[in-house]
């Protein structure tokens, strides 16, 4: 595995504002609206590669070039030494991309987020018309 880590430079490099829809092209999305999820993190994304079953590795510290408060990315290696898949069903970045994408809302982080937001909000309206009377 040290051999493996040392040779990381090589692997796939996935920025998750790659697969992120709330992007424009222009700003590093690179696959359509409708396949893209909303705002996926690193931790997902490396999730989904466990999901998977492809080695990844990811890199807290670093930042995408085109916006670095964008930060953190994952390294993914798809072929073995022999130059066979680790999974046979992802042969390029785009077919990860497109299947992480898919993975990412059924995320089960991602899940328990959505249900807490959607049981704290039914509670907050209070009834009547709010706000400074004006003279």
């Amino acid at each position: 595995m040290a051999g493996e880590m040392a040779n990381i430079k090589k692997w796939v490099v996935m920025y998750p504002v790659y697969i992120n829809s709330k992007k424009t092209i222009a700003e590093g999305r690179r696959i359509g609206v409708s396949k893209a999820c909303e705002n996926p993190t690193c931790a997902e994304i490396g999730d989904c590669c466990s999901h998977f079953k492809i080695p990844f590795a990811i890199e807290i510290d670093k930042a995408y070039p085109r916006d670095f408060m964008q930060v953190g990315r994952v390294r993914v290696l798809l072929k073995k030494e022999d130059g066979t898949f680790y999974n046979p069903s992802i042969s390029s970045r785009k077919q990860l991309m497109l299947k992480v994408a898919e993975l990412v809302p059924r995320h089960p982080g991602r899940t328990k987020k959505q249900e807490a937001a959607t049981t704290s909000n039914t509670g907050t309206s209070k009834p009547g018309k709010g706000g400074k009377k004006k003279r």
